[in-house]
């Protein structure tokens, strides 16, 4: 094995640990995220909940004024009959007439009103169990979150800690200028900091190797570095295993 391959498998070894590092810290980050959402969530449907329980409040105070009201006129013009027929002449009887014709029509109006408000209630109704339903699951959802949250935390911490001590012994074994090289450019770029080029295509950024570039790289004697994403690359061929003739003799 040439000493460039070597330094290469170095330092591929190398950014498979941080791989699994960098996946770690994301749990890390992530992890408190997600209950940090659902909090939010959960804040939103407890505000939600809150105002439709008050306008279901609101609208059961004004079924429950109109059906007083409803009752009320109702026992007046009843009384209004009544006293009809003991109305001494035609004005008072006609007068009599026009004000039980105005009370029935403000009950018909306030009929009209609590069939509306009915309508409005069975929706809101409808609404709250919904609401209700979507409340609970969020709730049960992040009571487990926070639950787990901590054992989620600790167990991810203790991979971190397995993998930083890999991290050290595998940054033992590159040569110094060559572990810098790739130390300042992960301290500057965007993970990973090797990547395989593939047909003359960078795999970090996706973008073709100038062709003087790939011919330097296929021939396997220092290490380069993408123009475009500036991070170390190698030409996947130079670690293809050959095919072995697995045939019994």
């Amino acid at each position: 094995m040439s000493l460039y391959i070597q330094q290469i498998a170095q330092l591929v070894a190398l950014q498979k640990v941080d791989d699994a590092i960098h996946t770690i810290k994301n749990e890390l980050g992530q992890a408190p995220l997600e209950v940090d959402t659902l909090e939010q969530r959960f804040a939103t449907l407890e505000d939600q909940h809150a105002k439709l329980l008050d306008k279901l409040g609101h609208l059961q105070e004004q079924q429950k004024r109109l059906a007083l009201e409803i009752e009320d006129d109702a026992a007046r013009i009843k009384k209004s009959k009544s006293k009809l027929m003991q109305v001494a002449n035609t004005r008072e009887y006609h007068a009599m007439l026009r004000e039980m014709d105005n009370m029935e029509k403000s009950n018909r109006s306030r009929e009209e009103e609590k069939l509306t408000l009915h309508e409005a209630l069975q929706l809101e109704n409808t609404n709250l169990e919904e609401l209700s339903g979507l409340h609970a699951n969020v709730k049960t959802e992040l009571e487990e979150k926070r639950g787990t949250l901590q054992a989620r935390m600790d167990v991810a911490q203790d991979q971190l800690n397995i993998l930083q001590k890999e991290r050290s012994t595998a940054g033992l074994e590159i040569p110094a200028p060559v572990f810098s090289r790739y130390e300042f450019i992960r301290n500057r770029l965007a993970h990973p900091v090797i990547v395989p080029v593939h047909q003359g295509i960078c795999s970090g950024c996706h973008i073709a190797v100038p062709p003087q570039t790939f011919i330097e790289l296929q021939r396997g004697q220092q290490i380069l570095s993408c123009p475009n994403c500036q991070r170390l690359i190698y030409w996947d061929e130079h670690f293809v295993v050959p095919e072995e003739n697995t045939s019994a003799a």
